[in-house]
Parts: C-alpha cells; sequence; structure tokens
C-alpha cells in the first residue's frame, strides 16, 4: 500500500498513560520505529509533543476512548494535524492486543490514509457542547424531581396530577406551598387555584383531600428547594449560553425558524454541529452521523435489519424532542408527514422520520443561509393528486357509494 504520511504517530490513550508509536519512512532508507509511553498530566502531555516535533512528525492519530482523549488533542491541537478515530474503525486482530501493539497499529492505520476521522469541532464549538449538554442533564434532572414530589404526593393520597396538568405550575406550587406550611383544607387549597384551572375547583377539593404527615411536608420541602436551584443553574446557564451564542445569532435566528424550534434547540444544534456544513459531505452523511437515519444491513440479497446506528445521542434527543412538537404544529409540512409515516410504519419510527427531516432543513439552511419555508400539510395531497384522487373514489366505491367527480374551479 502507498504511504501517505511518511512522518506520523499513533497515540493509544489510558486514563493514566499513554503509548506513542512513531513511524518514519523516508525514500531509499530503513523505516524507523520508535515506542515511548508517557503519563497524561499536563506536563507529560507537553513533552511528548516536543519529542514528537524533534522527530519532524506532521500528522498524530489517536482513537475516542472515553474523554480521555481530550486533554491529549487539546494540548497538542495547533502543533500537528491530528486525527480522532472511533475504536470500532480500528480493532486489531484479536490476540494481539497490548497497548504497544495497539498504538503501532494505529500508527500504521494513520501511515497509510486508512483512517475515517471523527467530526471534532473548534474550542468555542466544543465550550458551547459542554454548555448545552450541561443544561440537558439539568432538565433531566429537574424532570426526576418533579416525579418525585409527583410520588410524595400518590403516598398523601393527594391526586393533585390527575387534575392539573402541571403539579408545580403557578397554582400547584402556591398549593404545595400552603401544604407544607401546613394548610390542609382542601376548599382553601383549591382556591389557590389560578387561570383556566379555576373551572376545575370542584375536582380540585376531591383531589386535594388526602392524609399529608409531618414526613410527608418535609420530603416535599426538600424536593421543592432542589427545584428552585435548579432552576437558577439552568437560568444561569442559558444566559451563558446566549452571551456564548453571540458569533452564532445568524444562523440561530435561521434555526428557530422551524417548526418544534426554539432559540434553546437552536444553540444546542449549532453546538453538536456547528454552522460550517462543508464539514460533511452531504445531508445523508450527516443524518448517518446523527444516527437518525434506518442502518443498511444486507447480505444475500436480503435487508437483515434497519436498526439505527448509535449516533450522536445528544443531538438525536434534542432533534426526537423537536420532532414531537413539530409533529403537532397545524398546517406544517412536518405534521403531514409523522401522519404518513406512522400510518404505516407507528409513531416511533415516525418520530425518527421527523427527525431526519429536521435534520435535512437545518443542513440546508445552514448552507445555503436561507429563511425556512413550509411545504405546507397539503404538500403530500399535491405531490401525486391523480393518484391520490384514484385510491380515494376506489375506497368509496368498496364503501357502496357511487362517485362523480366534478371539477372545482376553487382549491380547498
Amino acid at each position: 500500500m502507498d504511504v501517505l504520511y511518511p512522518h506520523c504517530s499513533g497515540i493509544d490513550i489510558h486514563k493514566k498513560s499513554i503509548t506513542v508509536c512513531v513511524l518514519i519512512r523516508e525514500s531509499g532508507r530503513k523505516e524507523q520505529k520508535q515506542i515511548r509511553e508517557f503519563g497524561t498530566t499536563t506536563a507529560e502531555i507537553l513533552r511528548c509533543g516536543d519529542w514528537l516535533q524533534e522527530l519532524g512528525i506532521t500528522h498524530v492519530a489517536m482513537e475516542s476512548t472515553g474523554v480521555y482523549w481530550r486533554p491529549i488533542w487539546n494540548l497538542l491541537e495547533g502543533r500537528f494535524e491530528l486525527l480522532l478515530a472511533n475504536a470500532t474503525h480500528i480493532k486489531n486482530v484479536p490476540g494481539r492486543k497490548t497497548d504497544v501493539k495497539d498504538s503501532e497499529w494505529i500508527a500504521q492505520l494513520m501511515q497509510h490514509g486508512l483512517l475515517k476521522p471523527s467530526f471534532v469541532p473548534d474550542t468555542v464549538l466544543r465550550d458551547l457542547r459542554e454548555l448545552s449538554r450541561d443544561r440537558t442533564s439539568l432538565v433531566a434532572e429537574r424532570s426526576r424531581l418533579k416525579n418525585r414530589i409527583q410520588k410524595i404526593l400518590e403516598d398523601a393520597n393527594i391526586k393533585l396530577g390527575s387534575v392539573a396538568s402541571d403539579v408545580l405550575g403557578k397554582s400547584g406550587r402556591a398549593m404545595l406551598t400552603a401544604m407544607i406550611a401546613g394548610n390542609q383544607d382542601p376548599q382553601g387549597l383549591a382556591d389557590l387555584a389560578q387561570g383556566q384551572l379555576r373551572l376545575k375547583i370542584p375536582q380540585l377539593v376531591e383531589a386535594l383531600r388526602g392524609r399529608v404527615r409531618t414526613i410527608h411536608r418535609f420530603r416535599l420541602q426538600q424536593q421543592l428547594a432542589r427545584v428552585d436551584f435548579i432552576d437558577a443553574q439552568i437560568a444561569q446557564l442559558e444566559a451563558e449560553m446566549e452571551k456564548q451564542n453571540a458569533p452564532f445569532e445568524e444562523a440561530v435566528s435561521l434555526l428557530a425558524e422551524i417548526p418544534g424550534f426554539d432559540r434553546t434547540t437552536a444553540w444546542a444544534v449549532i453546538a453538536e454541529i456547528g454552522i460550517n456544513m462543508n464539514q460533511f459531505p452531504s445531508a445523508n452523511h450527516l443524518a448517518s452521523w446523527a444516527g437518525v437515519c434506518p442502518g443498511n444491513n444486507e447480505s444475500g440479497g436480503k435487508r437483515l435489519s434497519g436498526k439505527t446506528r448509535k449516533g450522536s445521542r445528544w443531538l438525536r434527543q434534542k432533534l426526537c424532542q423537536s420532532a414531537w412538537c413539530s409533529s403537532r404544529c397545524k398546517n406544517s409540512y412536518f405534521a403531514a408527514y409523522f401522519q404518513r409515516i406512522a400510518a404505516h410504519r407507528g409513531r416511533k419510527r415516525a418520530i425518527v422520520a421527523v427527525s431526519h427531516a429536521l435534520l435535512v432543513v437545518c443542513y440546508y439552511l445552514l448552507q445555503r443561509k436561507c429563511h425556512f419555508e413550509d411545504l405546507g400539510v397539503h404538500y403530500f395531497d399535491q405531490l401525486n393528486h391523480e393518484k391520490l384522487t384514484l385510491y380515494l373514489v376506489k375506497r368509496l366505491t368498496r364503501l357502496g357509494h357511487r362517485v362523480t367527480l366534478e371539477p372545482s374551479s376553487a382549491v380547498a
């Protein structure tokens, strides 16, 4: 095989140490191979970088081992042409597993250009990723706390969640605060309802007739304090994300136009994929990287499985949440698309399909820097008008109707 990178290196990364293999091949001379082991402290990594520079190394490859590759990347970035490889793509032959052989194998693959680089954004986007993922984790923790509060209320035979859609809304929060203060009068608690919930006061009176003990009040107070703390943390994160996303305001505004998207979703998508779409050959490559397209597993002419790959779970989670929202937007293309897929393939597959469509839209909006234009809820009806008309006529005929078609000047 041809040697594409005559001065390259492969790094096998662990928590406490890294094994570095250097391969140098020059014309008319025997290949040189050197292997050294370094620690993972800052001083050791910098010493490794100095050693690689002394040898004239230009390209360095490493595998994505948990989070342990990040400090190596951060300290060597800018000094070498770095490549992060998926660990599943560079597995060696079984029975030859040592740190030295792993680093040598990575270096050999790099030397011949057999490694596919993983997408690693620049420092600014990496920082945005951390903020966005921290916010996602906090929102998930807040949801868990809400579930714990609901369990405490159920233990006290309080059925507030059966009447109010949000136990921690303004009305629910006022009732819980009064309950913690010792108020057990169902009528008095129900009178704290606000807005449309006041129409359900008779149901609230029955739902709030329970047996709240001292331990319930103590636990509710603890959980509400944690919810308040997390809400404050989320507000601080969003303020910082707003500040960090200032350079990408144009891209954020474009993505926020998509049905089911808001600014926080736009922040999360930009943090995961960036704004430069040239790093992905096509929208299909981006969808494959994100794990929102069908898998391809065929043998002997038979399709064995269409299971999606793992991809970026953070991005896929945001896309699926947005897909649920967009599938409920009236007069939207995505709502029609969801119903079209769900009727034959089920709701879960339909959500993945809508997520794929949303990501494709994001790709082209960022690539072309254009505004979103909804195709409309009747897009699929107009796509093949004659075929749909014949299908509907056949269905009505099977039901025992005689159908006569008359052209109409007005289009519904």
